[in-house]
């Protein structure tokens, strides 16, 4: 690569994108593709978690002691006793037998276990990237954050389990929002670093009107997720169980039973269902829009490809949706539908790299 070449490329782009170079990080482009599955994989099991109503089964917070699983009948009993003290087993739970308590206590155990095993996968390879010196100048603080940040998540994590433990039977659908989208955040974070240590042939970041209407897909795949949580967190989906109609009306009459009024977006489980339908299928036709749009106006091999990923993954994923939401839930089907958003945003971020930083 020329020098002026070299001088031409994004700022965070610039160190460590020779051939030769580049080669040399493709084991930590790996890693940071390896913690994304892994966090995809997360989304899945807590999605599991939460459809089987098995995420308040652990009573206590032990970051280290709580990996070893019980491993006596005594323990077993005590776990289950500290079940017993909660609203959700004595509302809804009551007369549940210990076999019963370890099924759904199995769940959040994974759950929990699963975010240890990502911690590790995330922080020791680091290490020794770290102190091989195969990491460029550039990502390292980013990395250093992302370590914070993942932290974070397992304090917010139990901050939204604490919410089930008082005066309800659930958590609460405000913490379970702000859990789903840092981890989604974390994973668009690790991605995107991911394909700019793997971009070894890129320019400097362009401005267009297609990289525009990519990053408005970004953020509206983001604010359909976002309200899915909610929908998630009030158990939203078992109501309303038709299509495209709500019990054949377009707006459900209840839409506006909350007050004051803007409280309906966040508790009223009428209104959610219906922001959710709106704005998955207003993301999805403008996915689709925009997969032909690229499809016929891409500069780039990469870039049409992009194009029809995203296509693909917004078409797969409202057939999800609406197959979820008429079958009443069934949790292989959410699950999958959970996998899919992520799946979805992954192909809007790539084709948005793709539009502002490819050839």
């Amino acid at each position: 690569m020329s020098t002026a070449e070299t001088q031409n490329l994004h700022p965070d782009l610039q160190q460590g994108h020779s051939s030769d170079i580049s080669a040399s990080h493709s084991a930590v482009v790996l890693w940071l593709y390896l913690c994304c599955a892994m966090i995809l994989v997360m989304a899945v099991i807590g999605a599991i978690t939460r459809l089987t109503e098995s995420g308040l089964s652990i009573m206590e917070w032990a970051p280290l002691s709580g990996a070893i699983p019980p491993l006596s009948q005594t323990e077993w009993e005590r776990l289950f006793s500290l079940y017993k003290t909660i609203p959700e087993y004595q509302q809804i739970n009551r007369g549940m037998e210990l076999e019963e308590f370890k099924s759904i206590f199995w769940w959040e155990y994974f759950h929990r276990l699963w975010g240890r095993l990502i911690g590790l996968v995330f922080a020791v390879p680091l290490a020794v990237f770290w102190i091989r010196q195969q990491l460029p100048g550039w990502i390292k603080p980013h990395l250093l954050f992302l370590l914070a940040l993942g932290g974070l998540q397992g304090a917010i994590g139990w901050y939204m389990v604490a919410s089930g433990f008082a005066d309800r039977t659930d958590v609460s659908q405000y913490r379970l929002t702000l859990h789903l989208m840092m981890a989604v955040g974390i994973y668009c974070y690790i991605f995107w670093l991911a394909l700019k240590l793997g971009a070894n042939s890129t320019t400097g970041a362009s401005s267009n009107a297609l990289g525009s209407w990519s990053a408005i897909l970004v953020a509206a795949i983001l604010l359909t997720m976002t309200s899915g949580a909610f929908v998630a967190g009030l158990n939203a989906g078992l109501i309303y169980n038709t299509f495209p109609l709500m019990e054949g009306q377009m707006i459900p009459p209840s839409y506006s039973d909350g007050s004051p009024w803007f409280i309906n977006s966040f508790e009223n489980i009428a209104a959610v269902q219906f922001h959710h339908r709106v704005l998955a299928t207003a993301t999805g036709l403008l996915a689709i829009g925009l997969g032909l749009l690229v499809l016929l106006k891409g500069r780039s091999r990469k870039v049409r490809i992009a194009g029809v990923l995203v296509a693909l993954a917004s078409v797969g994923q409202v057939k999800l949706g609406i197959m979820t939401l008429l079958l009443v839930v069934p949790v292989g089907l959410a699950a999958a539908h959970q996998a899919g958003a992520l799946i979805f945003l992954t192909t809007a971020l790539y084709l948005l790299f793709q539009l502002k930083y490819s050839r």
